[in-house]
């Protein structure tokens, strides 16, 4: 027979044969929609993860930054060190003990877990190497999560001090639950003039067209600005941004690893964060534009020209870094 009866009075009611191979498919498919069902977060739980995640970092980098470093590299001057592998490790293990479901995005160790989680963590063990590498102090470690693909939570803890007397300073923020500095709440500076602000911005490895239009973006802020500060560590830019010791930051061709933690703890803290020519950002995009509200129109004066005239010669500015398979949500 290839149904199934049973009796129930004069009624015979008919289960409907089913192959097995389509029983199994579509069990594997309510399983994994009861797993991304079962598996919603609070944004506390998810920050209270990122939080020791980071501090297991951290005590690794403490411990190795006055030390001799083993130094490889991924690039002609692109440096990585036995610390960003052994902390990036440390911060996977913290995570996997609590959501061994979720899918997870490294700087060192690329893409791990379900990219079909709703929530993926984008972690950059230690932003700033080179720095790191030669004790200078303007490195962090970076953990955010994403639900469906917009920031959730983040900590990042910067490296401040010097040889023989650093300083961890630990910054957090929850969507929608504020920003906060060793566990004061942050707000950017009120700054709404390029003439009285301090900004900040970054330059990448690849000496191509987007690193020489930044060059001129530099020349431009910093002939109408207070200055401009290039620290080399996007996380720590980001978080200057929301304590207000800077009021704008600008920069091309960041990962989403860079900036996943920093773009939620700016945003929670009040400053408006934009692509380069004003969309709504991800991300997973190539540019990023960190301001406080009244003075972001000012930058953005100068930064979406040069960004378009960018586009037009041929640069690509589509999403970058999005994990095979992983869904990228549209900002609302």
């Amino acid at each position: 027979m290839t149904t199934m009866q049973r009796s129930l009075g004069n009624i015979i009611l008919q289960k409907p044969f089913v192959p097995t191979q389509l029983r199994k498919r579509c069990g594997a498919i309510a399983y994994r929609r009861k797993i991304r069902m079962a598996s919603a977060v609070a944004n506390d739980e998810l920050l209270a993860v990122a939080k020791s995640a980071a501090q297991a970092a951290t005590q690794i980098i403490l411990a190795a930054v006055d030390k001799p470093r083993k130094v490889s590299f991924k690039g002609t001057t692109d440096l990585v060190t036995e610390t960003d592998k052994n902390s990036e490790e440390a911060i996977i293990k913290v995570i996997r003990q609590s959501f061994p479901h979720h899918g997870l995005l490294g700087e060192e160790g690329g893409v791990s877990g379900d990219v079909n989680s709703e929530y993926l963590w984008c972690i950059d063990p230690l932003d700033g190497t080179t720095n790191f590498t030669h004790g200078y102090p303007s490195f962090a470690t970076s953990v955010g999560v994403l639900h469906n693909s917009q920031p959730a939570a983040a900590c990042i803890v910067e490296f401040a001090g010097g040889p023989g007397s650093w300083v961890a300073r630990t910054y957090t923020a929850t969507k929608g639950g504020g920003a906060f500095f060793n566990g004061q709440r942050l707000e950017t500076s009120s700054t709404s003039a390029i003439n009285q602000s301090l900004l900040v911005t970054g330059f990448g490895y690849e000496h191509d067209e987007p690193w020489a239009a930044n060059m001129e973006l530099f020349k431009e802020f910093t002939d109408e600005s207070r200055g401009v500060r290039r620290l080399g560590a996007a996380a720590v830019d980001l978080c200057h941004v929301a304590i207000g010791v800077v009021d704008g930051y600008w920069e091309y061709r960041l990962k989403p690893w860079d900036v996943c933690a920093g773009v939620l703890i700016a945003t929670e803290a009040g400053a408006k964060v934009t692509t380069m020519e004003g969309d709504a950002f991800s991300v997973f995009d190539r540019s990023v534009l960190a301001a406080t509200p009244s003075l972001h129109a000012a930058m953005l004066a100068k930064t979406q020209p040069a960004t378009a005239k960018l586009r037009k010669g041929g640069i690509d500015f589509s999403h970058w870094f999005v994990p095979e398979g992983y869904k990228v949500v549209p900002v609302a």
